[in-house]
């Protein structure tokens, strides 16, 4: 067996586990997180009073006009001159998952507006509030819309959560750094990585093609009902 085979077998397990103890938890519940915040967000931007608006549209503004890396350090390393010292996957889950709150943010209230107007007219017909419009009628069509755009903000997070390395999270790249900083091979090791992230987007995009599948055969079958 060549000496780069072998050695990316050997180190393969190390980057495994750190796949599963950390890029996957931590992509999950910040994209969960995000995703509730996107939410927030998006209702308040569409609803709420001028200064919640302003609030919000700030928020967005600041976030995705700044890089992800460079929110990672301030919260890491300079929220501690301030006494704030977090541990390396809190800051990590805080700097992504107000990242994915931003942009997703975005994606939800385009989702939102994208349902015709009709579709609240309807909805006040029948005697139903605003909030009753959206939550029954408004919300499960958005959800369609959106599906496609929030799965490809998720495997993108996935890519990102390499940069939590930078703070001392020991996910996958992480791993790679440490074994390659002893072995000397940093083009073998950073190469597994790459096939390692490759591999698992892979899985998650064919699950995305299955939702949107999913989805839209739901909504084929929902517009015969009518």
């Amino acid at each position: 067996m060549p000496d780069w085979l072998e050695l990316m077998s050997n180190s393969l397990w190390p980057l495994l586990v750190g796949g599963i103890k950390f890029t996957v938890p931590l992509a999950i519940l910040s994209f969960l997180a995000g995703l509730v915040l996107a939410f927030l967000a998006a209702i308040a931007r569409l609803f709420g009073p001028p200064p919640l608006v302003a609030i919000v549209r700030f928020y967005i503004w600041l976030i995705r006009g700044t890089p992800l890396l460079v929110q990672l350090f301030l919260i890491f390393y300079g929220l501690p001159s301030i006494g704030v010292v977090l541990d390396p996957l809190t800051a990590a889950l805080i700097g992504f998952s107000l990242n994915m709150g931003a942009y997703n943010a975005e994606v939800i209230r385009g989702a939102i507006e994208a349902i015709p107007k009709g579709q609240w007219d309807a909805a006040y017909s029948l005697s139903m509030t605003r909030g009753q419009a959206l939550r029954r009628t408004v919300l499960p069509q958005a959800a369609r819309v959106a599906v496609p755009p929030l799965s490809n903000s998720f495997i993108a997070l996935v890519k990102d959560t390499s940069l939590a390395a930078v703070i001392t999270v020991p996910e996958i790249f992480q791993a790679a750094q440490r074994i390659a900083s002893v072995t000397y091979e940093p083009l073998v090791l950073y190469t597994e990585a790459a096939l390692v992230y490759l591999v698992l987007c892979s899985f998650l995009s064919a699950a995305q093609t299955r939702l949107e599948r999913y989805f839209g055969q739901h909504a084929v079958f929902s517009e015969g009902q009518r």
